[in-house]
């Protein structure tokens, strides 16, 4: 029997190569007055980006630019929007990893509100979003956090009461999301690595999501499977169009996996250590996969409380194994193995580089919070989980 569920809505969807090129006609049926929002540098320095302005200035378009240089914080938001208030922009558009894409979603959500975005931050505001926005487009440019087909932005402030929570409504889920994995052929190897472990551990968390489901199953098994067969590939040549194509999908899989099935125990560790270290969410989230997915196992094995959360496990391990006809427990392990070594070939750091120490581990797991992991994982299992990766 089918458990009961919901389903969010997904973007308009514009995919394949070369597509950036439809921007400037599909903006225009929002109006001609473009609020573009982008990453300091990749921008300004890509190959795209002065044909694409020439474009949209033929197409008689009025822009005007934004650049955040990190992940977002409510005061960069309350910031653009004092500053970009008078331009009365028919639509915001932002180009550019998950930084980018979630400042865009937040600007244009606070545009028609005029008032701090702090106000609205699920476990830190008291009021409620009306959910009104301006008109929104999404063009990742890295292959990971999935924001362009989700209803969440996600901001931070970092520091001993730091934080990093979501302004979250049905109505910011992107209205276009333009897919062009041309787009990230630049992407240093350092973000493709960080950001492709952060799709896959998305994908594998919601997959494993206790609040699963046969949708969200389904596309993320789709998305694992583009995973496999490319995000090595993509680091080792990050030319490989095919490659970057199928990380550009499974990132975008990914985030509807996400939004609809919710996360495991990574992304708790996420949210709790990215609220006090300046730690990159996807740097978080490749750095304790191995670790959390080796822990989580062992329960499940202890407890055998979950089968079904086990036999996922394997259905997994088929995937990424080029054996045949072995057992569940052998799949099950050459993942574990898997996620380590690719750990290793990639160059993850580890989380103690960006300054978390032992004296931090308490405060951290406090704050963790593991709802939808497949097992429940206590305080010592959680602390054992962070300790292996400092």
């Amino acid at each position: 029997m089918i458990n009961t569920f919901s389903f969010a809505n997904t973007p308009q969807l514009y995919f394949g190569t070369g597509k950036i090129s439809t921007l400037p006609a599909i903006s225009k049926t929002f109006g001609s007055k473009i609020l573009l929002i982008t990453g300091a540098n990749s921008f300004q320095s890509a190959a795209y980006s002065s044909t694409l302005l020439d474009q949209l200035n033929a197409n008689e378009c009025v822009i005007e630019h934004c650049t955040i240089d990190k992940e977002p914080t409510p005061f960069m938001i309350d910031d653009a929007v004092n500053k970009f208030a008078s331009f009365n922009c028919d639509v915001v558009v932002a180009l550019g990893g998950g930084s980018a894409l979630d400042a865009g979603k937040a600007i244009s959500a606070m545009l028609p509100v005029k008032d701090s975005v702090k106000h609205y931050l699920e476990g830190v505001g008291t009021k409620i979003h009306p959910g009104v926005k301006i008109p929104f487009i999404a063009i990742p440019t890295t292959s990971g956090t999935g924001s362009e087909a989700t209803k969440n932005a996600v901001l931070s402030e970092t520091g001993e009461n730091g934080y990093k929570k979501s302004l979250r409504h049905n109505n910011f889920v992107p209205n276009v999301a333009i897919l062009d994995p041309s787009l990230t052929l630049s992407c240093p190897q350092t973000r493709t690595a960080a950001s492709g472990m952060d799709a896959f551990t998305q994908l594998l968390e919601s997959y494993l999501s206790t609040t699963a489901n046969p949708i969200t199953d389904a596309l993320a098994i789709e998305g694992l499977k583009r995973i496999a067969a490319s995000l090595l590939n993509a680091y080792h040549d990050g030319t490989n169009v095919n490659a970057r194509s199928d990380m550009t999908m499974a990132a975008y899989l990914s985030g509807i996996t996400l939004a609809n099935a919710g996360l495991g125990l990574v992304h708790g560790f996420a949210s709790s250590v990215g609220g006090y270290y300046e730690i990159p969410h996807g740097v978080i989230c490749s750095s304790m996969m191995a670790a959390a997915n080796k822990i989580t196992v062992q329960k499940l094995r202890s407890e055998k409380s979950n089968i079904e959360a086990l036999e996922k496990y394997a259905t997994v391990g088929r995937l990424f194994s080029d054996q045949q006809n072995k057992s569940n427990e052998y799949y099950i392990d050459s993942l574990l193995d898997l996620i380590s070594n690719w750990t290793d070939e990639m160059n993850i750091p580890k989380l103690s580089r960006g300054g978390v120490t032992l004296n931090d581990v308490e405060k951290i797991v406090k704050s963790t919070d593991n709802k939808n992991n497949p097992v429940k994982l206590n305080n010592d299992e959680i602390e054992e989980v962070l300790k292996m990766t400092l």
